[in-house]
């Protein structure tokens, strides 16, 4: 297909094809409108097409997923009906592989680790509760963590996301004593200068909705300076 034209915001597109649209959704943007009122990034994809391809009329976009204000990283979307319909079916049946980024601090649990637990939602908090155990109103979430890099205050985190509960990644870090720099909301001790929490939806794998091809998209480091941090070449 024809290279579209430069975005017409500060959105980052990372894949895009007649069917899905794949995006690096910056910290503090909201995937999906709210009653802040806020442009959400949906509205910003749709406008998006709508000018690259010269679309007449409302422009289809199917949100499948999100993340959470404060987290950057990839949000895949459907820009057809069948493409939202089998991505659907796909996040639901765990056959989409979200890989995530997170820094937390360092400490004897930063070892390769599976962890299980039973989540519990309080709305009016807007905040998840884990439980060790099965408790009524809870839903089981499941992901393993390795340490990829590290320094004397911080860990790099890599998670493998089996489940999809909400704060699931923040809630269990924090259960166990590594609550994600900058969420004050699971217990670090302080805010992030730019409002984030440290946790980036790093990068998917898929097979392809429609062409059944396989997929695989990373996205760039946060803008955050301690992510790079952990990438600098011990060279002199």
């Amino acid at each position: 297909m024809p290279t579209p034209s430069p975005t017409p915001t500060n959105m980052e597109v990372l894949y895009e094809d007649n069917h899905i649209i794949v995006v690096n959704k910056q910290v503090g943007e909201i995937v999906q409108g709210d009653k802040t009122g806020d442009t959400p990034l949906s509205d910003m994809v749709k406008q998006y097409i709508k000018e690259a391809y010269a679309k007449p009329g409302a422009v289809f976009l199917g949100v499948v997923h999100r993340l959470d204000r404060p987290v950057s990283g990839i949000v895949i979307f459907a820009r057809t009906s069948k493409a939202l319909a089998r991505l659907n079916e796909m996040f639901r049946t765990n056959q989409v592989r979200k890989t995530y980024w997170a820094i937390v601090p360092t400490s004897p649990a930063c070892q390769p680790t599976h962890l299980e637990h039973y989540l519990l939602r309080n709305e009016k908090q807007n905040k998840s509760y884990a439980y060790d155990r099965e408790k009524p109103n809870t839903k089981k979430a499941s992901l393993d963590f390795r340490p990829i890099a590290s320094n004397d205050h911080y860990t790099l985190l890599e998670v493998d996301l089996h489940t999809g509960r909400h704060h699931q990644i923040r809630c269990q870090l924090a259960h166990v004593g590594l609550p994600i720099r900058g969420d004050l909301k699971y217990g670090a001790k302080r805010s992030n200068p730019d409002g984030s929490i440290s946790l980036c939806a790093h990068s998917v794998d898929f097979v392809h909705p429609v062409t059944h091809a396989p997929i695989h998209i990373e996205a760039p480091l946060p803008t955050d300076p301690i992510w790079s941090t952990f990438f600098k070449s011990e060279k002199p």
